[in-house]
């Protein structure tokens, strides 16, 4: 059943003469063409609306190639040919266009991007090795949608990249500073820790209560050694002036090239700074730190049940020494025992071995 306005126009055409329906089509003809100039691009029309228009246009024949806009003409004569051969065309669900690319290859571009870094030539070529067969411009419009630059980064790399890829032998070191008591009273003592970045081993040098430069570059020669020949490349240390060129020369003749960290940059220097709260808050902290040689038996306990008993977070709840430890086949049904350190202060749990 027509809509109102069609049964308006009806109307209005069944009640005109021929001129008078000369001119009605004329100014429809006219509006029509003001109407089209206003939509950019092509006008895309379902498969139900194609077929009204073929309706409508088979009966006009020739004359038809004088009043279509919305196509053009010959394209319309293929709409008419096609739709003699094959009945009403069932309305289509797709949306008009070309069809979008797979999810599955949307997420393989978004993941080489986001990972490396690379524009859309270099992830381009990546697909190709993969047997992914898609355009430049289908890789381009991916990255776009995603807000993602289709250029290649250059410079510099950013630290986050730069601890990512030095992490198995990069190392960060910071110092200790605690309160100990002595016959002279309250004194300042100094130890010095180094952390791994990838594993989170750490390793603790004794205490003095004098780190001058002599020390601390008898403790940068000694920690090459604790780590292996292959442990250490990169060390990153902050702006501190107790380290001072001797510290960093002796780590140098070592192997290990010494990074300095910018004043008043913690975050930099996140590693070091957690392990140093976390020692003092879950051992140091506890005690009443009776001179050096007190300091260097807690520090020697912590570093035991740090690297061997306490899970970290950061390293999926291993421990720091994982790959060191004893194999020892637990009895799952096993009796859940404690182990303490340091009169209870410090404990870790495990099942009895099988």
């Amino acid at each position: 059943m027509p809509h109102a306005p069609h049964l308006r126009l009806l109307r209005v055409l069944s009640g005109s003469s021929q001129g008078e329906l000369y001119r009605q089509i004329q100014f429809l003809k006219a509006e029509n063409e003001v109407l089209r100039a206003r939509i950019v691009g092509p006008v895309r029309v379902t498969a139900r609306e194609r077929y009204r228009l073929v309706r409508l246009a088979r009966p006009l024949g020739a004359a038809i190639r004088d009043l279509v806009t919305i196509v053009k003409p010959a394209t319309l004569m293929k709409w008419i040919k096609a739709s003699d051969k094959k009945h009403k065309p069932k309305p289509s669900t797709r949306t008009p266009g070309r069809p979008r690319t797979p999810e599955d290859i949307r997420q393989i571009v978004l993941r080489i991007a986001r990972e490396t870094g690379w524009g859309y030539t270099r992830i381009l070529g990546e697909l190709k090795k993969l047997d992914i067969h898609v355009s430049r411009s289908t890789v381009v419009n991916i990255l776009r949608q995603a807000s993602l630059p289709t250029g290649p980064q250059r410079g510099e790399a950013t630290w986050d990249q730069f601890i990512k890829s030095h992490a198995e032998t990069l190392w960060a070191c910071d110092f200790v500073q605690q309160r100990v008591l002595t016959l002279k009273g309250w004194k300042d003592a100094y130890l010095l820790v180094f952390v791994n970045v990838a594993t989170r081993r750490a390793i603790a040098t004794g205490s003095t209560e004098h780190p001058d430069a002599v020390w601390v570059a008898r403790q940068a020669s000694g920690f090459k050694s604790m780590t292996g020949l292959s442990g250490c490349r990169v060390l990153t240390r902050d702006s501190d002036t107790k380290f001072g060129k001797a510290f960093d020369e002796a780590l140098r003749d070592t192997g290990v090239t010494p990074v300095h960290l910018p004043h008043c940059s913690p975050n930099l220097n996140a590693h070091a700074e957690r392990f140093i709260q976390t020692i003092q808050t879950e051992c140091l902290d506890r005690f009443i730190v009776m001179g050096c040689g007190h300091l260097d038996h807690l520090t020697s306990e912590y570093m035991v049940h740090y690297n061997n008993e306490r899970p970290h977070s950061g390293i999926e709840h291993r421990v720091p020494d994982w790959e060191d430890r004893p194999i020892r086949l637990a009895n799952p049904d096993g009796e859940v025992r404690c182990r303490t350190r340091l009169g209870g202060v410090l404990r870790c749990y495990e099942k009895a071995a099988g």
